[in-house]
């Protein structure tokens, strides 16, 4: 039995491409000492892994071809040499565009019950962690405040919307066509959107935040990041989550204008943040969120292909603005 994956086949220059990757059989994996063997059910596609291509994020190591193109998956535990870990048991793990994943145990996150595993690709899982720690421990909303997010059709970006009207915010989400914003407002719950896409953006976004803004949760860079700095309020808050304006392409925006002059005349704090530092607090987390999932008060939006070789141009596609909610790729069909 032979365990079918995605590798990088090369290096991306430029934007990414499906050719750059190549599907392909390998050996089954066996679990070692105090590892687990992972029949991968569905893996999430998400725009922070292409930084890991361009060798911009430092914590996902030096890009390579020949690798196992990496992703956060759902599986069930096929074998297991692991205290705790049960075969049979459901998991999230970083398994990689693959069938089969050997994992430590230390990698391995098993998933209650009673709960989805696909929310564990997003809502529960890294997009969503991402959203409620970016927004509440970095942004800091207060009930009343205008929140501005941007991608907020993205994976991270439709649920920073949600919480922060669950927390009471005024919410604008800035996406890339007209039918994301109707049904972010309609959907979602958002108050308005804007199209960045617009001939108008500017004066859009201004009409739109006739108060400023008081958190700007920031998911692209850029140009809308840009925008976003000349419209927030005294004592702002920006956190940087991704530059998704930089990722796919060879030749990214410049820094915006006003920095630091805007930061220190409006006292706008601006800070980045990795998921990882939270890493103690994710069941305080996904016990939040999934009391927000089960009362209604949060809505998971996710598209999904189907089959490993469907994954490269879902990829690409994402990059490119294509989907809504979080990617996921099943393999369980």
């Amino acid at each position: 039995m032979e365990n079918q994956q995605v590798l990088i086949d090369r290096l991306p220059s430029g934007k990414l491409q499906a050719s750059d990757y190549r599907l392909t059989d390998a050996p089954m994996p066996e679990a070692g000492a105090d590892q687990v063997l992972i029949k991968t059910q569905a893996f999430a596609i998400t725009a922070g892994t292409r930084a890991g291509l361009q060798g911009s994020a430092s914590y996902a190591g030096a890009p390579a071809a020949g690798r196992v193109m990496n992703s956060t998956g759902v599986g069930e535990v096929v074998a297991s040499n692991a205290a705790g870990i049960e075969v049979g048991d459901r998991v999230t793990a970083p398994t990689g565009w693959q069938q089969y994943a050997a994992l430590d145990a230390k990698q391995v996150t098993v998933i209650d019950a009673d709960h989805d595993p696909l929310h564990y690709l997003g809502p529960m899982g890294v997009n969503g962690l991402t959203a409620y720690f970016g927004l509440l421990d970095v942004g800091k909303p207060k009930a009343g405040e205008t929140v501005m997010v941007s991608a907020a059709a993205g994976s991270v970006g439709h649920m920073v919307g949600q919480i922060a009207k669950i927390q009471g915010c005024e919410v604008v989400g800035v996406c890339g066509s007209d039918d994301k914003g109707r049904l972010l407002v309609e959907q979602l719950g958002f108050d308005r959107t804007v199209n960045y896409k617009d001939a108008n953006y500017r004066q859009s976004l201004k009409e739109a935040t006739p108060n400023g803004v008081d958190v700007y949760f920031d998911n692209t860079g850029g140009m809308i990041l840009g925008s976003a700095l000349f419209r927030l309020n005294v004592a702002g808050r920006i956190a940087c989550c991704g530059v998704v304006s930089q990722y796919d392409t060879d030749t990214p925006e410049p820094g915006p204008k006003g920095v630091p002059g805007l930061l220190v005349n409006k006292r706008i704090t601006m800070q980045g943040f990795l998921l990882f530092d939270y890493e103690e607090r994710y069941a305080e987390a996904r016990n939040d969120i999934y009391a927000w999932l089960t009362s209604g008060k949060m809505t998971s939006l996710q598209d999904e292909v189907s089959g490993l070789g469907a994954a490269p141009e879902a990829f690409v596609d994402l990059l490119s603005g294509g989907n809504v909610g979080t990617r996921i790729v099943r393999l369980d069909q």
